[in-house]
């Protein structure tokens, strides 16, 4: 019979300690709704009293089918529980599970709370039956614990002790400095249980510092400790927490973890973990990291061409799960490295079916290495390579003609006397057999919008005819910037990644020596891309 394992996410509080994130309520909501459909145990959804947005989280708290739990800490010394208003903040949030932090490591008793000892264990105490007396579940974060074992493993203990024989349900062992290596966490983890403190109520919280944070919190679990806290993407405080998108998986897909345990994630839940994780980056307005295991763009890509013609036969030949069960994809992108059965994988994805030994598949190859040769990229950009090949076969329509373009930037000062950037685009295409002109305007960050770029994505989008409609739910999410040849020969290449509300995600290239000029051509590829695939949706 499988042994249940708890899973505790804290990406609303832990995760909002990142650098550059601060979520809104609304968003808060937002995340704890995905959170309740993939399956975490708890949510753990803030500190109430401590900002704003918390309190305002839990004074509307979404219903869920997990724990929601309110995040504080201890009384603090000098005043009795029932009178400590930063513990009754938290009780007064109304959740029926309640976490609280405290001191194990003998130091920060000493020097940060500046008490003794044993008065600290009269706080975590006295701190822990008042919150069981209020008929709340009461789980204990012992913050420091791992270094505070090293340096007074005796002290540490008792600490855990006290907590436990107070009531915790879950005591969390955190490695809150994230310095602590894999084997002694499973050296300390097991050195806990043999003290009598059973495994069944011990947790794990680990940072990343030393990018050990996921094997951290396996070797934990081997050694007996059965309820895993982390976040999504691994955000968190410096290097962020242990990642639940790569821990999910690897218990539920990788031995001896996924006989062994049963930790309430269903497979269908696990299938929209890629969509989970873009979700968070989507909130945060950040790119996705594409080498992110599992969830990652990269994560299932074979660029080599021997890789490619292996995976044609057989996935698992470079493929430790298949992409599909956490909800990502293959992707055979292509290069200068690439060979013909690469190259026709590719084509597949794309819908075009070109034979073995067909004579254009070394025309396309050919005009790849050439192209790459003059700063192109297609690895990343796939939608301009299907371009391209189209071209090459004769298969690319010809939606629209670009017959001029023009993009000024002027800087002057606004109404309040600030110095902004004001660009203009003027865009003439031919469409539907006449000639439209578009003009549109972008401004710097005083004034709200982002510059010429954008200027020109909007003067471009804005009037074509019959296309126009296909082209609303698009969108820029992502532009990158690489000067590939120094000297007076520069030559600037520009990749975009454009998104639509359908979730399709697809990059774009453009070389040239001027770098408007390369945006452009980077800009009509996404949009030409857009075109062919609702295009053949309709037809089908």
């Amino acid at each position: 019979m499988k042994q249940r394992l708890s899973l505790y996410d804290t990406t609303l509080r832990d995760g909002q300690q990142t650098q550059g994130v601060q979520f809104s309520t609304k968003e808060k909501h937002q995340i704890a709704a995905a959170l309740d459909s993939l399956g975490v145990d708890y949510i753990e959804g803030g500190w109430p009293g401590a900002n704003p947005t918390d309190n305002a989280f839990f004074e509307e708290a979404p219903q869920t089918r997990a724990k929601l739990t309110a995040f504080g800490m201890t009384k603090r010394s000098g005043i009795s529980a029932q009178n400590d208003d930063v513990l009754a903040a938290v009780l007064n949030a109304g959740t029926s599970s309640v976490c609280i932090v405290g001191k194990t490591h003998e130091f920060h008793v000493t020097k940060a709370l500046g008490i003794t000892l044993e008065e600290n264990l009269t706080l975590l105490k006295d701190s822990i039956v008042h919150l069981v007396a209020s008929g709340r579940e009461a789980l204990f974060d012992a913050e420091h614990f791992f270094d505070g074992y090293k340096s007074n493993p005796d002290y540490a203990l008792k600490c855990l002790k006290t907590v436990y024989d107070a009531g915790a349900r879950w005591i969390v062992l955190c490695d809150t400095n994230g310095g602590t290596l894999p084997a002694e966490i499973a050296a300390i983890t097991a050195a806990v249980i043999a003290s009598g403190i059973p495994g069944d109520h011990l947790g794990i919280h680990t940072h990343d510092d030393t990018e050990n944070a996921v094997a951290c919190t396996l070797a934990a679990v081997d050694a007996g400790a059965r309820q895993i806290q982390g976040t999504l993407n691994g955000l968190g405080e410096r290097c962020g927490n242990a990642n639940l998108t790569a821990l999910i998986p690897i218990l539920l897909l990788k031995e001896p973890y996924a006989s062994q345990f049963d930790t309430g994630i269903s497979k269908k839940a696990l299938s929209n973990l890629t969509r989970t994780s873009r979700m968070l980056d989507e909130i945060l307005n950040r790119v996705p990291h594409k080498q992110a295991g599992f969830v990652g763009a990269s994560a299932f890509a074979h660029k080599a061409g021997l890789h490619a013609s292996a995976i044609a036969k057989d996935p698992t030949t470079y493929e430790h799960i298949d992409p599909a069960l956490v909800g990502n994809t293959r992707i055979i992108p292509m290069s200068n490295q690439a060979g013909q059965s690469n190259l026709r994988k590719r084509l597949a994805e794309a819908g075009l079916d070109v034979t073995r030994g067909d004579p254009a598949l070394g025309r396309i190859l050919e005009e790849v290495k050439t192209r790459e040769a003059e700063g192109y990229a297609y690895d990343t950009a796939q939608a301009s390579f299907e371009l391209l090949a189209r071209e090459v076969l004769g298969q690319l329509p010809e939606f629209f003609e670009v017959k001029r373009y023009r993009v000024t930037v002027e800087r002057r000062k606004n109404k309040y006397n600030k110095m902004i950037s004001l660009s203009e685009a003027v865009v003439v295409v031919k469409v539907d057999g006449e000639k439209r002109q578009s003009v549109s305007e972008s401004m710097d960050a005083a004034g709200g919008d982002r510059g010429p770029v954008n200027a020109l994505a909007k003067a471009l989008a804005k009037d074509l005819g019959q296309y126009s409609a296909l082209i609303e739910d698009m969108r820029l999410v992502d532009f990158k910037v690489r000067i590939t040849q120094g000297g007076t020969e520069a030559v600037t290449r520009v990749i975009i990644d454009s998104e639509d509300g359908q979730g399709r995600r697809w990059s774009t290239v453009g070389v040239s020596a001027n770098i408007i000029d390369a945006s452009f051509e980077a800009l009509l590829d996404a949009i030409r891309w857009k075109l062919i695939r609702d295009l053949k949706a309709e037809e089908t």
